[in-house]
């Protein structure tokens, strides 16, 4: 297995196809295993946040995604009746774009094999092996893949995570939502949600003609018992809201619990693990897909200079020390959202009313809900920011053009002079007004 180069790549969901686009632009061979023989034509996430369209414009991948999604000037949190408001956001895409998970997937499988990528279908692992220092192999029935690294992007159940000894703490299911993806022949005004003493729903319009019906029905709590027919859809709709909005012909219906888990580590020797492998949570606040994507962003950049010998192998160190606390944070607000979605008693139901008369009565609280559910407020501070290094470090650049993935300058602020990482954060920055680029770019321990 000794000198094994490239990257296996196990699930070719979002994260997996937008993780092994990003190794290609360094030409790094890459291989994707999917157990799944087709794409399917189920949509998880819709919702995609300001922070991860600013990262698919550097690529030059945002339009297709703003063309034919719907634009939403505000989202809900825990269902709350005060809407949280992103048109204030200091970024150029003030809102939610509701896009379907389907067609996400099929543009990053579209750019991943555009760029060289082989993505390999009805294919299972079952089993992994490192065997020396410098290599891994993926055991399938009728293949081994071997590389210098593997990256676990298969989801929740993560085979790759299990079979790297990797732990999955967190807290167990306390309850259970429904999902339906439904034509509404008399939907609801844009925005709608609602809490009471009979449940919570939600209802936001998607493209092509749906709409989700989502949220917590007190009264179909039992474990395992699958999703929705299409009749108890419009009788929980109807009970919980006082119409059925005329819903009709689903696309996709399921059930999902409120388990939170995060990872207990990101990597473990020549494996690592991104999106959903590596952590879980109840999908309020549509950031599952946007928590992903950002996963690969960073972890893609620093895989390839590692993988190409362009810098030391802690540099990905940093990819759980950055990503990992985020993932906790996000953790965290889910948790909370469900708190709110399922406070259905007298009691519940006056907490969230306080808190929805506050978000409207300041807001400071709306913006700063805006910024953490959009992920604006991302930095990544250097471990030593005490000791020298310039505030802006680690801080996000809204806007940079990086189509081939390569670091730039940028002057986020008049008289500073910034390097901006591959995804979009201030690497090193000085307001020297001359400032020697060359010897910044030796500074940072990875080769340009």
């Amino acid at each position: 297995m000794t000198g094994i180069d490239g990257v296996v790549i196990v699930g070719a969901g979002p994260v997996g196809l937008f993780l092994a686009a990003e190794l290609r632009l360094a030409d790094v061979d890459v291989t994707v295993l999917e157990r799944r023989t087709e794409r399917p034509p189920i949509t998880k996430g819709v919702a995609m946040h300001a922070r991860t369209l600013e990262l698919l414009a550097m690529r030059g991948l945002a339009g297709i995604f703003l063309h034919s999604g719907v634009r939403l000037p505000g989202w809900h949190f825990g269902f709350l009746e005060r809407r949280v408001d992103f048109t204030g956001l200091d970024s150029p895409y003030p809102f939610v774009l509701s896009f379907p998970q389907d067609r996400t997937e099929a543009i990053l499988e579209d750019r991943a094999l555009a760029l060289g990528a082989r993505i390999v279908r009805g294919v299972q692992a079952v089993g992994l092996e490192q065997t020396d220092d410098d290599s891994v192999r993926v055991i399938t029935p009728d293949a081994d893949f071997g590389a210098a690294w593997v990256v676990g992007a298969d989801g929740a159940a993560s085979t790759v995570r299990r079979l790297a000894g990797i732990d999955f703490p967190g807290t167990e299911a306390t309850f259970y939502s429904y999902l339906g993806d439904v034509v509404a022949d008399a939907p609801p005004p844009p925005g709608f949600n609602v809490v009471n003493d009979r449940g919570a729903m939600m209802v936001a319009p998607m493209p092509g003609g749906l709409h989700r019906i989502a949220g917590y029905d007190p009264e179909r709590q039992q474990a395992g018992r699958g999703a929705l027919t299409m009749d108890e859809l419009r009788e929980t709709a109807a009970r919980i809201s006082g119409a059925d909005f005329g819903l009709r012909d689903p696309k996709w219906m399921t059930q999902f619990d409120s388990a939170t888990r995060v990872a207990a580590t990101y990597r473990s020797g020549r494996v690592l693990l991104a999106g959903d492998a590596a952590h879980m949570h109840f999908p309020a606040g549509g950031v599952g897909l946007n928590l992903g994507l950002q996963d690969a962003m960073n972890l893609g950049w620093k895989l390839a200079a590692v993988s190409q010998g362009r810098a030391a192998e802690s540099l990905l160190d940093t990819y759980e020390a950055e990503r990992r606390p985020w993932a906790e944070d996000v953790a965290r607000h889910t948790m909370a959202q469900t708190a709110l979605i399922t406070a259905t008693t007298a009691e519940g139901l006056a907490l969230r009313k306080l808190l929805s008369d506050l978000m409207g009565t300041l807001p400071e609280m709306n913006r700063t809900l805006a910024r953490r559910l959009s992920a604006i407020d991302v930095a990544y501070p250097p471990p030593n920011a005490g000791t020298g290094a310039h505030p802006l470090t680690g801080t996000r650049v809204p806007a940079a053009d990086m189509p081939d993935g390569r670091p730039t300058t940028a002057e986020p602020t008049p008289g500073t002079t910034a390097i901006v990482r591959p995804d979009g954060y201030v690497w090193w920055a000085t307001d020297d007004p001359s400032p020697d680029l060359n010897a910044a770019r030796a500074a940072l321990g990875v080769a340009f």
